[in-house]
């Protein structure tokens, strides 16, 4: 069972991500899963928006990898391959 102190979007990520997998691991090991999935998302963002030549501040740089919520990153995920601006992104 999944621990019940994750968000919904985070309960949903780790599902997708692994379903036959995480229901191994304990309470710590999903919330370190959860984790490392949001940051690699995160990245997987900056890289994106890099490759876009799409100007990121450093403001903006620590608010995307600061970022907890899988939903939130995967949405950016999808959006940062079609925005013109990390504002854009971030809206």
């Amino acid at each position: 069972m999944i621990d019940a102190t994750l968000s919904k979007a985070a309960r949903k990520a780790l599902e997708e991500m692994s379903p036959n997998t995480v229901k191994f691991f304990s309470d710590s090991q999903r919330k370190l899963f959860v984790k490392g999935v949001v940051k690699g998302g995160a990245e997987a963002v900056l890289k994106i928006l890099a490759r876009r030549r799409i100007a990121v501040s450093d403001v903006q740089r620590v608010q995307i990898l600061e970022c907890t919520d899988p939903g939130v990153v995967d949405r950016w995920i999808d959006q940062a391959v079609v925005v013109s601006s990390v504002d854009e992104l971030f809206a």
